[in-house]
Order: C-alpha cells, then sequence, then structure tokens
C-alpha cells in the first residue's frame, strides 16, 4: 500500500478539525438561547442578553485578527492553527462549567480568540499540495464546514434534550482537545522564517493599509458588513422563533431539525448560485441574489408555524450563505495581483463584523417581539446591497 502524501494527510487533518469545530460552534449558537434561563436569566430578557453575548463575543477576538497571520509568518502556521483549537477547548469547557451568565459570556469571547485560522490552513495547503491539486484540497477542507453546521445541530439537539446543554459542550471539549493533539502530532508544516523581528506590527496593519488605500475596497469592506449584518441577525433567533413555534416536550431537538435544514439549504444553494455566478457574472449575481434575498427575508414573519417556517428558513439561509461565497470574489477582482493574498485574509472579516452589528441591533429589536428580526435583516440587506453597488463603481487604485 501506498503511503499517504504529506499534503492528503495534511489536507483530512484540517477538514477533520474544521468539522468539529464548526459543529461545536454551531451547536453553541443553537442551542445557547434555550439554556440561557437555567442560568439566571429571565425569559422576558433572553432574546436582549442572545444578541449581547454574540455582539460582546465577537468584538473580543476582533482586535487581534490582524495579528494571527503576522505571527504565522514569524512562527509558523501550524502554532497558529493549533492555537485556534486550543482556544475553543478551553472555551467549550468554561461552557460546560459556567455558574452564571458573565462567566459564560467570557468563554464566547475565548472561542473567538479562533479567529483567522481559516486562512492560514488554506494558505498552509496552498503552499504543499501541487499546483493541480489545490482547488480539490481547498474543495475538501471548505466543504467539511457546511457539513458541521448541518450534523452539529441534528445531533446536539437530542443530547441536549436528553442530558442538558453541559453535558454536551463537555463532549465538544473533549473532542476538541483530541483535535488539538491529532494537529499537533499528525502533520509537519515545514516552516522557514520570512520576517524580522522588527516587522510583526508592520505585516499585521499591511492588510488594512492597503484596504484603506483602495477606493473600492474602503467602501466595499463596510457595505459587506452591512449586507451580512442581516443573516448574522436572523441566525441567531432562529432558536427562540423555533421556542414560540414549537409545542412539544423536545425544543432542543426541533432547534437542531431547523437549523440542520438551513444546514442543507447552504449545501444545495452555494453551489448552484456559485455555478450561476460563474456564468452570469459575479457581481451581476450578488446584486440580484441580494435584492431577492431582501424581498424573502420578510417572509419568516409571517410563518407562524413550524413546518413553513422551516421550509422558508432553509431557502433563506442557503441563499444568503451562497452570496456570502460569491462575495469573495468580488473581494478577490477589487484587488491587485500583488495585494490580493494580504487583501483575502480578511474575505471572512464581512461575517466576523456582521455577527457584531447584527446580534447588536437585534437584542434591542427582539426585546419587542422576536419575529421582528427578519424585517429588520430585510432592511439591513437593502442598505447593504445599495452600499455594495455604490463601492463597486469606485476605482480599485488611489491612483
Amino acid at each position: 500500500m501506498r503511503p499517504i502524501s504529506g499534503w492528503v494527510r495534511m489536507t483530512i487533518l484540517f477538514a477533520i478539525a474544521g468539522f468539529f469545530e464548526v459543529t461545536a460552534y454551531g451547536q453553541v449558537t443553537a442551542f445557547t438561547p434555550l439554556y440561557l434561563p437555567r442560568l439566571g436569566i429571565e425569559l422576558a430578557a433572553v432574546a436582549f442578553w442572545v444578541g449581547a453575548i454574540t455582539s460582546f463575543s465577537n468584538v473580543a477576538g476582533l482586535p487581534f485578527l490582524p495579528f494571527w497571520g503576522a505571527l504565522a509568518d514569524r512562527y509558523g502556521r501550524k502554532p497558529l492553527i493549533i492555537r485556534s483549537f486550543v482556544a475553543a477547548f478551553v472555551a467549550l469547557l468554561l461552557t460546560a462549567l459556567a455558574p452564571n451568565v458573565w462567566i459564560f459570556a467570557l468563554a464566547r469571547a475565548i472561542q473567538s480568540l479562533g479567529l483567522g485560522n481559516t486562512g492560514l490552513i488554506l494558505a498552509t495547503i496552498a503552499e504543499h499540495a501541487p499546483a493541480g491539486r489545490v482547488a480539490f484540497a481547498f474543495g475538501i477542507v471548505n466543504g467539511a464546514n457546511p457539513m458541521g453546521a448541518f450534523i452539529g445541530p441534528l445531533v446536539g439537539g437530542p443530547i441536549v434534550d436528553r442530558f442538558g446543554f453541559p453535558i454536551l459542550m463537555a463532549a465538544d471539549a473533549a473532542i476538541m482537545l483530541g483535535v488539538v493533539a491529532l494537529l499537533a502530532f499528525g502533520y509537519r508544516d515545514g516552516f522557514v522564517t520570512k520576517t524580522t523581528r522588527g516587522s510583526l506590527l508592520r505585516m499585521a496593519g499591511d492588510g488594512i493599509v492597503l484596504i484603506v488605500r483602495s477606493p473600492r475596497l474602503r467602501a466595499l469592506f463596510p457595505a459587506l458588513f452591512l449586507l451580512f449584518a442581516g443573516w448574522m441577525l436572523g441566525f441567531i433567533y432562529v432558536p427562540l422563533v423555533v421556542a414560540r413555534l414549537y409545542t412539544g416536550p423536545d425544543p432542543n431537538t426541533a432547534v437542531g431539525i431547523v437549523l440542520g435544514a438551513g444546514g442543507i439549504g447552504v449545501l444545495i444553494l452555494s453551489p448552484l448560485i456559485g455555478a450561476i455566478a460563474d456564468r452570469y457574472g459575479k457581481a451581476r449575481t450578488l446584486f440580484i441574489g441580494s435584492a431577492v434575498l431582501a424581498a424573502i427575508w420578510s417572509a419568516p414573519f409571517f410563518t407562524r408555524e413550524l413546518v413553513p417556517f422551516t421550509v422558508v428558513w432553509t431557502v433563506v439561509n442557503g441563499l444568503a450563505a451562497a452570496l456570502f461565497s460569491v462575495s469573495f470574489t468580488l473581494l478577490s477582482a477589487s484587488a491587485t495581483d500583488a495585494t490580493r493574498g494580504r487583501v483575502m485574509t480578511f474575505a471572512y472579516l464581512p461575517a466576523n463584523i456582521g455577527f457584531v452589528i447584527g446580534p447588536a441591533i437585534g437584542s434591542v429589536i427582539a426585546s419587542v417581539d422576536v419575529f421582528l428580526v427578519f424585517p429588520t435583516a430585510a432592511l439591513l440587506t437593502v442598505l447593504g446591497l445599495a452600499a455594495v453597488m455604490f463601492a463597486w463603481r469606485q476605482p480599485i487604485d488611489a491612483s
């Protein structure tokens, strides 16, 4: 039997690690709203705390985001990749043990210290895989994420209903510790230092400077923050909507099924929208798709039964995720060949900022009525679309 080549082993390990990371994160997001009353939060205040905790936890990790790439160039990508899974282990264990909402919020903030690992993983694969197999390896690693988002809530719901949320978090923490060991001993990255000691801060801020200097990127990033804030807003409040619509004995299982259906929507619509974008143009697909998304965002507001809501949410979530993927191509096309790599390290920043803006707005809106998050998401999408169309008309270079 032929030995497994280094890049294949690396791809498999990263796919496994990404799957379990997204699975755990999806379970935390799915079941937190129904668990907060166990931490002493009154039912009337749960909607506020869902948004506040999500927004705070993402804000905590953002200031460190520009530094992970620079640190990886100095100390190697492997330690920085493993760092994200160590952060996930600590956060999940603390989540399981949290005696009150303040420690619980701290645990969520620690989890955000794992931001930035996807870009490092893809860069590592690109350096080790043969040129003709890079896209294949990327597809394997990226494909594990929606699978985790789909399977995580489905599997986690019955566990929470039977054994409780802390048991699920403890199990996720144990799995994450196994992932850390797997990555630590499973591959070598052959790191060679690329930067000098005095260049860390400069390297960390280099991508931000490039974005600020480009008129298009300077307008496009804030526009994408706004465009996807609505998606993040709607996503985190789905569990509370399901709790309103479901009257049976297993509410967490119901939440898992609805969010799992949303994951199926991503698996179906993401490649379909991607193929449409390749054929008819990326920008045109994003503009038209976002207009359609804005039009259907309000539909969940009018669906007050669980099955219709699940169907509508599957379509909305799948379309939003697919358009988010298409947005990467606009960022790539808005950078020069010399700056594209540094700019694309910030490709996930719109989702990260969206997880700050959307939940912050939701903490107020959902406190009035949780169903109001959907027309609010529609409004944010309309404003974001207008901003993206404006940004696309700006020149790439300041010169």
